[in-house]
């Protein structure tokens, strides 16, 4: 049964509020779904009432205030249903990530999810999903199946590779432009058990680790993936995860730590993958790089008051299947903040200027997460199934050419 609040009343606070404490949205109509039907429900009463349209789950996607608009809620709609035999997970909207690795657990079964199980599925998945088991397996929207989607008419619409085929296709690392997605269905793995953690140095070594990392990463498996985080308390993280033999990931961390020095704390270990919450930085500043050459590596390194994670991309990452572009640098750079002019300098030189879905705070830039060619077809495909834009805030692919609401 769905539940609408208005400003003043008990529920409001509660369901109106993302994620990001820096946003204070007031919506004048927070509807809280609990079915497909809620969802058609608010479509239909926001073009009657000619509301800008708003969706949050778990919050953490959001990045703007949806002031007077209604705000659908589906943190209600959550569900898992596991098939063991085909490998597949379905899920409902509200669905977070620690859902599914409890249900697929049992089964020695993993989902590309995350860093952390918190997180919604579909937010996450439609907005590319780049998750610790993506180098051997993909982003989380390769890995879709199916999607059961509201679109701007209000119609309930099944998007695969047979049916709307380019709608599919969108879903699949374009975002939520292009509908309200009430059903997914993913593949699941066979990955019971990963070597995780995170083993902690001395900074002072910073520079030289970045220069050994830029050729150590061509030499590795895609089973293997690794991150160094620069933190604001003068400490290196290294951070690894391996769907393989433990004594294997071992062997080929080893140079990586031997170049990083006497380690200070070491958390890796044998673990069943469901418990593996690696964590995340917040990426106030995101850029890829082809490669860390001298001048980026030691801005990097000497970054002050600031949290700086460089991130090994490669592998099946660069399958490209669906609409998330940007699948072929083989690093990421992440800072929590702007950076200084020397490291933004560096940045520019080597630095693609292109973004992700998923690390994207800034909606304006939305069209950065994109090559040109998938940002024309995202474009067209808006075009087909919201030609008025209805789905308009937050990560907005705007139609080839928008026409007024009725």
């Amino acid at each position: 049964m769905t539940t609408s609040f208005r400003p003043g009343d008990p529920g409001y606070d509660d369901y109106r509020k993302p994620l990001n404490p820096e946003l204070d949205p007031r919506p004048t109509l927070v509807v809280r779904a609990e079915t497909t039907d809620d969802v058609r429900a608010a479509v239909r009463t926001a073009h009657e009432q000619s509301l800008p349209f708003a969706v949050q789950a778990t919050g953490h996607g959001t990045h703007v205030a949806h002031d007077g608009a209604l705000l659908l809620n589906t943190s209600a709609m959550t569900s898992v249903l596991v098939d063991p035999v085909r490998r597949v997970a379905r899920v409902a909207p509200g669905t977070r990530w620690g859902d599914v690795l409890r249900a697929a657990a049992p089964f020695g079964l993993a989902p590309l999810s995350g860093s952390s199980p918190d997180v919604g599925v579909t937010g996450y998945t439609v907005g590319g999903g780049l998750g610790w088991l993506a180098r051997a397996h993909g982003l989380a929207c390769d890995s879709v199946l199916r999607a059961q989607v509201v679109t701007a008419d209000g119609v309930l619409r099944t998007a695969d590779a047979d049916r709307h085929p380019d709608l599919f296709w969108a879903l699949r690392g374009g975002g939520g432009s292009f509908g309200v997605v009430t059903g997914l269905e993913f593949r699941l793995y066979p990955i019971p058990a990963v070597l995780a953690g995170a083993v902690t140095f001395d900074r002072s070594r910073a520079a030289d680790v970045l220069a050994f990392y830029r050729h150590w990463i061509d030499r590795i498996p895609d089973a293997l993936s690794t991150a160094i985080v620069l933190t604001r308390d003068n400490t290196m993280t290294i951070k690894a995860m391996y769907a393989g033999d433990a004594s294997d990931g071992r062997r080929l961390l080893s140079p990586l730590f031997t170049a990083a020095g006497p380690a200070v704390t070491d958390t890796m270990n044998v673990l069943p993958y469901a418990d593996a919450a690696m964590g995340g930085t917040f990426a106030r500043t995101f850029d890829q790089v082809t490669t860390l050459d001298d001048d980026l590596t030691a801005a990097l390194a000497a970054e002050p008051d600031c949290t700086v994670e460089i991130r090994h991309w490669g592998g099946r990452i660069a399958t490209d299947e669906g609409a998330a572009a940007h699948r072929d640098a083989p690093l990421s750079v992440i800072l929590d903040r702007v950076p200084t002019a020397t490291t933004a300098a560096a940045l520019t030189r080597r630095g693609h200027g292109s973004s992700f879905l998923n690390f994207l705070p800034d909606p304006s830039r939305t069209a950065t997460a994109f090559t040109a060619a998938n940002w024309s077809t995202l474009r067209s495909v808006k075009a087909a199934y919201d030609p008025a834009n209805f789905f308009s805030t937050g990560h907005t692919v705007p139609p080839t050419t928008v026409t007024q609401a009725a």
